[in-house]
């Protein structure tokens, strides 16, 4: 059984995850700042990838990187860099697909933290930086390692966009969703049926994180509520 797709999957979706852990962060913290209207269109642009079907992000990606874009045919013409058919052109469709996850759950940490304490932070002559790293992000974290174990798990499952941009290629860009598809057409369904166990057993693993890291939020909670 060659490991190379659960290695490759692996490595796609912790590089995916930092990613989405920087830009969702970011972009949930200031954006949870701004006024209603800039809010609500800003949400609909970040989460889109979240209601979209995969093979449509894939299909936008390669319309937008893809050789024959304009993108793509000047970095290939000018750098010989390909944004398609590597195992990192992986990293952009699940970065893609799994934001919105990080996203949306780093923004509802961010709007549940209590203000009155960077305000009192701000009284105290600390400075802004200081206060999102030493308070707000502390206050959060929950939240933020919640979304990105989710985004984690998605990552490491897609599907449709890796397919249309990494495609299916042994020991360079096969994943464990590609070679599950690829072992299905040729009948090969006893090798296809472990690496779904396999997959079934990491995404366990995963929900399990994600559930211990909310209860332990929930009691937080609880006991910061039984206290004030």
């Amino acid at each position: 059984m060659d490991l190379y797709p659960l290695f490759n999957s692996i490595r796609i979706a912790l590089i995916s995850t930092f990613v989405v852990l920087i830009t969702g962060v970011l972009c949930a913290y200031y954006i949870s700042k701004v006024n209603r209207v800039i809010k609500g269109f800003l949400d609909v642009i970040f989460t889109l990838p979240l209601v979209l079907p995969p093979t449509v992000v894939g299909y936008l990606i390669l319309k937008i990187l893809g050789p024959n874009s304009f993108i793509g045919s000047f970095m290939n013409e000018f750098f010989s860099l390909k944004f398609t058919m590597n195992w990192w052109s992986a990293v952009i469709a699940t970065s893609i697909v799994a934001f919105p996850l990080m996203y949306r759950t780093a923004r509802g940490a961010f709007e549940s933290f209590n203000n009155s304490l960077s305000d009192v932070a701000l009284t105290l002559g600390l400075s802004k930086s200081y206060i999102f790293f030493r308070i707000r992000l502390p206050y959060c974290k929950q939240g933020i390692i919640a979304g990105a174990v989710l985004s984690f798990a998605r990552a490491l499952g897609e599907y449709g966009a890796t397919s249309m941009v990494a495609g299916y290629i042994p020991n360079k860009t096969a994943t464990i969703s590609t070679t599950v598809y690829h072992l299905w057409q040729i009948n090969n369904d006893e090798l296809a049926f472990k690496w779904v166990m396999l997959n079934i057993v990491i995404s366990a693993v995963v929900l399990l994180v994600v559930n211990f890291v909310e209860d332990k939020y929930q009691r937080k909670e609880v006991k910061y509520v039984s206290y004030s």
